[in-house]
């Protein structure tokens, strides 16, 4: 019976692997292409800020529920709705113009990406043993990079070549494969508890130190996430510099899957704290000299930066979450964890779209250095219960004061 079940889990874990990548691949071939497609209908940069940030109304108004939904009726069914939608979404670029209507659809496509991590998330927590949890969770958090390397590029030359309507065509089928694979999955079982409501315990899991903080570091690297993915393919052309922006994301794809092979199994020895406080410490020197940036080089050398960075700081961050959740909570605390970086995707795109129109791009990115300087200097002294052991954990002198036994 033993051996039945590690067989159904492999598989579990093979389909998400491919599942992952086809989904990843088909949001990140939107990347570059999407700012330059908004642009091209005749949006501002504000315009674009707005539709591209307003991915995130869509992350924002449905994380929570679907958190809940993936602790209470299980992990599959969250992982359909977010391929569904996201093979849904890109087949209504390719009929609508409407600034307005173009907010709607995005923040419809963001449900895609609530629900796909949230579900994919807390399925790879369920399936990894305790004992090699950071290693698991580092390996399955390949697809993340695997496909953003592939898509940007795939979806630059496909507009260049083909067109946009090839592209939202292929796009969409890439997100519907994902779908099938995942019909394939044998949800296990999700252990539940009695006597919280949704509510109290959604409260009781936002008010916890041991969420709370790293919510707020979440919400400071969103806004720098978001304003790397929304206006580097618009800074690049400002600056003149002869670079196809699909390149700069596959870059850092590419240094983000290298770290991500050895960040998750040191970090079973080692401990989380050191390795976040290593992946923010990147975001800022990747942001520090995007402000500075004036060639291709410089721009491809700060997306390998922001890539080590950013293949530290997710798996990482999910790693500590898992082990500070217990199984019945995890989708929850997944899902109030990432809404920190949905908020800050959320802002990114209006709010430094506003700022861009004032300073311009390159000041806005040494801005946005300044937040995850911030970001450092928060997970240093709040990642604990007090100073002392906060400092200890987020340098690799100590243990986790709230991760759980044995979860």
């Amino acid at each position: 019976m033993s051996r039945t079940i590690d067989t159904q889990l492999r598989n579990n874990l093979l389909v998400l692997f491919a599942a992952g990548l086809l989904f990843w691949s088909s949001l990140a071939s939107l990347l570059p292409t999407l700012p330059l497609y908004i642009e091209s209908v005749g949006a501002t940069k504000q315009q674009i800020g707005i539709v591209l940030g307003s991915f995130a109304i869509g992350l924002l108004l449905f994380r929570p529920w679907l958190g809940r939904l993936a602790d209470r009726r299980g992990r599959k069914i969250v992982l359909l709705i977010g391929t569904l939608v996201a093979a849904i979404a890109p087949l209504g670029y390719l009929l609508i113009k409407s600034i307005p209507l173009l907010v709607v659809l995005r923040a419809f496509h963001g449900i895609s990406i609530a629900a796909f991590t949230t579900g994919f998330n807390a399925l790879v927590a369920d399936i990894a043993p305790v004992e090699k949890r950071g290693e698991i969770i580092g390996n399955m958090s390949l697809v993340n990079p695997i496909g953003v390397a592939i898509g940007p590029a795939l979806g630059g030359y496909l507009q260049a070549g083909v067109g946009n309507q090839i592209l939202f065509l292929i796009t969409a089928e890439l997100a519907f494969v994902a779908f099938l694979g995942i019909l394939a999955i044998v949800n296990p079982p999700v252990a539940t508890q009695q006597g919280d409501t949704k509510n109290s315990q959604f409260w009781r899991i936002v008010s916890s130190p041991r969420v709370r903080t790293p919510a707020i570091i979440m919400l400071l690297v969103g806004l720098a996430f978001g304003a790397l993915h929304t206006f580097i393919p618009l800074f690049i052309k400002s600056t003149g510099v002869n670079l196809n922006p699909g390149l700069f994301y596959t870059a850092g794809a590419v240094a983000s899957f290298g770290v991500r092979i050895f960040t998750g199994k040191a970090s079973d020895r080692l401990g989380r704290g050191l390795f976040i406080t290593l992946s923010l410490v990147f975001y800022t020197l990747s942001l520090s000299l995007l402000w500075f940036a004036n060639s291709a080089t410089a721009f491809l050398f700060a997306a390998i930066i922001e890539g080590a960075g950013s293949g530290t700081l997710i798996p990482m961050i999910a790693a500590m979450m898992v082990d500070r959740a217990q199984p019945y909570e995890r989708g929850q605390v997944f899902a109030i964890c990432l809404m920190g970086m949905d908020v800050g995707i959320a802002i990114a795109g209006p709010a430094l779209g506003s700022v861009a129109e004032y300073i311009g791009y390159r000041n806005m990115f040494g801005l946005t250095a300044g937040l995850t300087f911030l970001s450092i200097l928060i997970f240093l002294t709040l990642s604990s219960k007090d100073l002392p052991s906060s400092l200890r954990f987020a340098l690799g002198r100590g243990q986790d004061a709230y991760a759980l036994k044995d979860t």
